[in-house]
């Protein structure tokens, strides 16, 4: 319902239902910030977007789709979230079969209820989503036939080629996009290394343009990346780094799919990029690349960077146990930069049409 990444993560699951019941009415209930991800998805009947609020206004708000809900006699509710609000709505749809994790306190709102071991499995997250589609015979998780989606908007894709053009981006220039910010500290790599990358890879080649995004947090970070490089880079190249401000996320979806590389950390962005054919470079230090890399078919590069193994690794990214954040802190430049490149190499190599495994 809320967090970017996670939507992103339900999307091949998704794809999954619609196979299994071609003639459905599938609804999809999302909150407003990750509602860009589902709005346009193909095989969705309906998104119903519920703003979150707070208190009685809320609760008064939940009650109200939850007769709606129930007045759309649906036959099967799935409840991918399993927090409080979404278990809370699962109820209130009144759906004969209501599919949800076995979490204390709330598994008697689910007719089923799923397992869902409290460790932090070396196992992707949407396999483990996978899990609440098991009861209803739905085709095994496959990268290839079920990749994370989400559908282009033309539009949107022509607003940001304009916004390029007058940034002085042209179609010979090789795009790099560089996401500074993250949902919260843990997954923050250090703005001094992104200055770093930044200038490293512009140097690399003169054809480069990096560009530098953020959420709206973390707009000064961005700007202080962007200004620290371009000075790094002086006159001559501080052109190949390009302050373009925000993009929403339809704006970066299509942002994507002209770039030639995208790099960030283990956040919703990345995983927008995994909708995409765009090579990623993932930046991974409190959670595992075998839970969060991009879900997509190995035909697409993919480059995952982290701190090796840790005794505090991973975490649940509620206390730095060290104090330093060390599994980012300890990824250094360098190493970025060079997976940039491999990455770069490796989508410019031809492939065949049945690689060996």
């Amino acid at each position: 319902m809320r967090q970017i990444g996670d939507v992103v993560f339900t999307t091949p699951a998704v794809h999954a239902l619609r196979q299994r019941f071609p003639d459905a009415h599938i609804s999809y209930i999302v909150e407003p910030a990750a509602a860009p991800i589902v709005l346009h998805n193909p095989h969705l009947s309906q998104v119903i977007v519920a703003p979150r609020a707070r208190g009685l206004r809320g609760l008064l708000g939940d009650l109200a789709l939850g007769r709606r809900l129930r007045a759309e006699r649906y036959d099967l509710a799935i409840d991918f979230h399993g927090g409080p609000r979404a278990s809370l709505l699962t109820w209130l749809s009144g759906a004969p079969e209501r599919l949800g994790y076995d979490i204390a306190g709330r598994g008697w709102m689910y007719t089923r209820r799923i397992a869902r071991p409290r460790e932090l499995r070396p196992r992707h997250s949407v396999e483990n989503q996978w899990d609440l589609l098991a009861p209803l015979g739905v085709a095994p998780p496959d990268r290839s036939a079920f990749p994370m989606e989400m559908p282009a908007d033309s539009a949107t894709a022509a607003t940001v080629a304009d916004r390029l053009a007058r940034a002085g981006v042209n179609g010979d220039d090789v795009l790099i996009v560089i996401h500074v910010s993250a949902g919260n500290p843990f997954r923050r790599w250090p703005a001094a290394h992104f200055v770093d990358l930044a200038a490293s890879l512009a140097v690399a080649d003169p054809r480069r343009r990096v560009i530098v995004t953020s959420g709206p947090s973390e707009s000064d970070a961005a700007s202080r990346v962007i200004a620290e490089a371009q000075a790094r880079l002086g006159g001559g190249a501080a052109h190949q780094v390009l302050s373009c401000g925000e993009f929403s996320l339809p704006e970066l979806r299509a942002l994507l799919d002209r770039a030639s590389l995208y790099i960030g950390g283990d956040s919703g962005p990345l995983h927008v990029a995994a909708t995409t054919g765009v090579p990623i470079v993932g930046l991974y230090g409190p959670t595992l690349p075998i839970r969060s890399a991009p879900w997509r078919a190995a035909t697409f590069v993919t480059e995952s960077v982290d701190a090796g193994e840790l005794p505090c690794r991973p975490c649940d990214q509620r206390v730095c146990e060290p104090g330093d954040f060390r599994c980012l802190t300890s990824i250094t430049p360098a190493q970025v930069s060079e997976a940039a490149e491999r990455a770069i190499a490796r989508s410019a190599e031809p492939r065949t049409l049945n690689p060996e495994p």
